[in-house]
């Protein structure tokens, strides 16, 4: 596959999927195709087993889960943000599988009302009970508002760390090892490259709190690479079990389901059940980077069947949501954060920066991936 140079290569949209050009180390072969595509079909596919063999596998872990839970109150833990991959795993699992979760949520600030209604009809139709840890809104804001101020792409990964650490902490602190998330190949089979989403670094994350942040962090949930995947997994003995890799899982079907089930209420796009995360990824990133997720997304949807790659393309010729809907959620943003519209529109138009230009820790991170590539445990492509 060849690889064009950086700023001089022209646009040029992958031949079987939507990626394209956007993402600067995209490569393709003499026929078009991306890397992205090569990877799906010579890496995740060949090892995924959404049928009788996963589910054989399935088995034998929900018996695990099951046994290692008698006795207790709970057996496993999910997160649930109301989306439609967590709404469906605690449908799945407790109706289909008889497993007893907690499910956990954790206020962030910024759920809109479709997404506390979801969590609502699924824990109330499961008959579950649920923990919403609701974190120190003046640090969550503190630390956003820092990362506005860095320049950076990855404006969610605040709140996204916030979302896991919470989660982490408290299986761990309440001796749940079972952590069941919602992660998927047949939704999530490409991965956001890193210059558009970078990972967990926590090194990052306090390097440009310290720059740009005014008031210390002194309760929100933290939770680096080291403390995740060494010393939960392996002193904890914290296990994270990805269930909709081992069974047929499609969005369509689900969504019908939970429909049917719960009488759930879909989002407009994958994420955008945060008000936040709906202005971040819709106008501003789009906008000041010209990084557009829906790619991945839709990208992930065309190769798995689901989705028609020539709607993908037509729907991408549409902003993800209406622009009116985008300006009044600017103002609300801004507003929220506790500065002026003009504030934050001019921080917009600062040059842009990435994680190099910040103390991190990507060296480990990339150890760490090829080591889980090495395993069979991550098989999406990282770069």
């Amino acid at each position: 596959m060849r690889e064009d140079s950086g700023q001089q290569r022209e646009y040029q949209r992958c031949s079987n999927c939507v990626m394209d050009t956007s993402d600067s180390k995209i490569r393709f072969d003499e026929n078009g195709m991306c890397d992205h595509c090569h990877n799906y079909y010579e890496n995740i596919l060949p090892n995924w087993h959404p049928d009788e063999q996963g589910q054989k596998e399935l088995e034998k872990i929900v018996e695990k889960i099951k046994k290692d839970g008698q006795g207790k109150k709970y057996d496993c833990i999910i997160g649930l943000s109301g989306g439609v991959d967590s709404s469906y795993l605690a449908y799945y699992a407790v109706r289909v599988l008889g497993l007893r979760p907690l499910l956990f949520g954790c206020d962030t600030g910024w759920n809109l009302n479709v997404a506390v209604n979801n969590i609502e009809k699924i824990t109330k139709g499961l008959g579950l009970p649920l923990y919403t840890e609701i974190v120190n809104w003046n640090e969550m804001k503190d630390l956003q508002l820092a990362f506005f101020r860095s320049q950076v792409p990855y404006q969610d990964l605040p709140q996204d760390h916030v979302i896991f650490a919470s989660l982490y902490n408290f299986a761990a602190k309440n001796g749940i090892k079972y952590v069941l998330t919602g992660g998927n190949n047949s939704t999530e089979c490409v991965r956001e490259p890193i210059e558009w989403v970078y990972q967990n670094d926590i090194r990052m994350i306090r390097d440009i709190h310290k720059k740009y942040g005014k008031r210390p962090l002194k309760t929100l949930p933290m939770c680096g690479m080291f403390k995740a995947h060494i010393y939960y997994r392996y002193l904890k003995c914290m296990k994270v079990v990805k269930i909709l890799d081992m069974i047929p899982y499609t969005k369509k079907d689900a969504i019908v389901t939970l429909q049917r089930e719960f009488d759930w209420e879909p989002y407009a796009n994958k994420h955008f059940e945060s008000i936040f995360t709906r202005f971040y990824e819709g106008y501003w990133l789009i906008r000041k980077f010209g990084y557009d997720k829906r790619k991945c997304h839709f990208s992930s949807l065309v190769l798995t069947g689901q989705l028609d790659r020539e709607e993908a393309i037509r729907i991408l010729e549409q902003p993800p949501y209406d622009p009116g809907q985008a300006m009044q959620d600017l103002e609300y943003v801004a507003k929220k954060l506790g500065i002026t519209k003009e504030e934050f529109t001019e921080m917009m138009e600062q040059p842009n920066k990435t994680y190099k230009d910040y103390k991190n820790t990507s060296w480990m991170i990339e150890l760490a991936v090829k080591v889980s590539r090495m395993l069979g445990m991550e098989r999406r492509q990282y770069r």
